[in-house]
């Protein structure tokens, strides 16, 4: 086999998305659209890529990385310009380049993988991938000859009425010889509208050479999805939400709605786990087998062993370990560990803590930077107060304590294995194994005070 390269073009600033953040970093299900085109073109092992950056080039390099290389193009000429500062990279070696662009975030690794075999077969010099469109207005029309290749690409409006209606259209990616696309490259010409240097100028200097020139069609022309514009981002989203859907239940996870559920494409679902509608799982999250997630529910960065049930709650880079439960309207914000069989009830918080096996946070109870042990209860209205306008302190609670409602835990203590906190005390000592502490005034009655306030006519 042929060696393999890549080029994308990621330069442009993409002015119609109306938008400070350049076009390529937009986000579709938690990575931005050139990130999705790096990752099908990994699927080839390319010997190099190299990715042409304009404007934005420091935040397209941030975002990717040592994945791969790049060249710069300083001024946007147009897309021939663009690969052929690719030539340092590339210009020397023999085999095949892909040219693929970086706001094509749909096209996946088995179309990209048929376009180099096609390529490779035909014995072309370049080879165009297309897509049928049953409405082809706008776009370049591939006109085949007799023998099935390419004898000529033709825009809308230099196109025959013959000519218009074919409906194979040319999508932008294409497959070159490496080393006849930038000897061809250097004879293109700006002597257009526009002033600039067009890539598929290089199929009509090939043409001419009287070289070969192939097209392998695409099976699904949404693949091939180039993305302007927030309606085009929109769109290029919900396909990308049905085929990650699919590929997730095809795998054994039930969806209630399909529709209204929002999985990153990186995310790890494990069988026979419940999605409920209004769900956002994003990030590098992990979920384990048997598991419900309830409506509304989001979680990011997070991961979930087998049988954790989450209701209506938020979860950050967290673990939860198996049985656990959590919500409805809890949070857990990131560093949160939750041991097996935790219950996290109604409106608790919990943040940089681990939670012991068996412990119960009901409800209304904020927990920060803490360690509790097992078997734990932990009354409503808790509050570990681990904050004093400056410095955060950590606290930690022995197995099997009891800590009753309305307690104030004023970190840092530690609480002992078998304490037990009355409730509403406020805790700024340590409490021994065993122990009772109860921090709270006495009660007192003072008989028929109330006759004497303003309102007493109306007792």
């Amino acid at each position: 086999m042929k060696k393999r390269y890549a080029v994308i073009l990621a330069a442009g600033q993409g002015s119609r998305m109306k938008s400070k953040k350049y076009k390529v970093l937009h986000e579709i299900l938690g990575k931005s659209m050139v990130e999705h085109v790096l990752t099908h073109v990994e699927k080839l092992n390319p010997e190099v890529i190299v990715t042409v950056v304009g404007c934005g080039a420091e935040q397209v390099k941030e975002k990717l990385g040592n994945r791969t290389d790049y060249a710069l193009q300083e001024e946007q000429l147009g897309t021939g310009h663009a690969v052929l500062t690719a030539e340092p990279f590339l210009g020397d070696k023999e085999g095949t380049t892909l040219v693929i662009c970086g706001d094509t975030p749909l096209i996946t690794g088995e179309t990209i993988d048929a376009l180099f075999k096609e390529h490779e077969t035909s014995g072309a010099k370049a080879t165009i991938l297309t897509a049928h469109a049953d409405n082809p207005y706008a776009y370049g029309r591939i006109i085949r000859n007799e023998k099935g290749h390419v004898a000529k690409i033709v825009e809308e409006r230099d196109a025959t009425e013959s000519e218009r209606l074919v409906q194979e259209i040319n999508t932008g990616t294409f497959c070159f010889d490496n080393q006849a696309l930038f000897k061809a490259l250097n004879q293109v010409g700006n002597d257009n509208d526009q002033g600039e240097y067009y890539l598929p100028d290089v199929i009509g200097i090939l043409k001419e050479a009287g070289e070969i020139i192939s097209a392998y069609q695409m099976a699904d022309i949404q693949e091939s999805i180039g993305v302007n514009d927030r309606v085009a981002l929109a769109k290029a989203t919900q396909t990308m939400v049905q085929r990650v859907n699919e590929k997730h239940m095809r795998q054994g996870v039930t969806l209630i709605d399909p529709s209204h559920t929002y999985i990153d494409s990186e995310v790890v679902i494990g069988p026979d786990t419940i999605i409920e509608p209004g769900v956002f799982i994003k990030g590098n999250t992990v979920i384990g087998r048997d598991c419900l997630i309830g409506s509304n529910s989001v979680i990011v960065d997070s991961d979930l062993s087998d049988s954790v049930q989450v209701t209506s709650s938020t979860i950050e880079s967290s673990v939860i370990h198996s049985g656990a439960d959590v919500g409805p309207y809890a949070h857990l914000r990131p560093q949160t560990e939750l041991m097996e069989d935790v219950h996290i009830g109604n409106f608790v918080e919990i943040k940089k803590s681990k939670i012991g096996k068996g412990t119960k946070v009901g409800h209304l109870t904020y927990v920060g930077d803490a360690t509790l042990g097992e078997e734990i209860n932990v009354g409503c209205g808790t509050i570990f107060v681990n904050y004093d306008g400056k410095n955060k302190f950590h606290s930690t609670v022995g197995d099997r304590a009891f800590i009753g409602c309305n307690a104030n835990i004023i970190s840092p203590v530690h609480i002992g294995k078998n304490a037990f906190i009355a409730a509403g005390s406020t805790v700024t000592k340590d409490v021994p194994e065993n122990a009772m502490a109860i921090a709270r005034n006495r009660q007192e009655n003072k008989l028929d005070y109330a006759k004497k306030l303003p309102y007493s006519e109306d007792i």
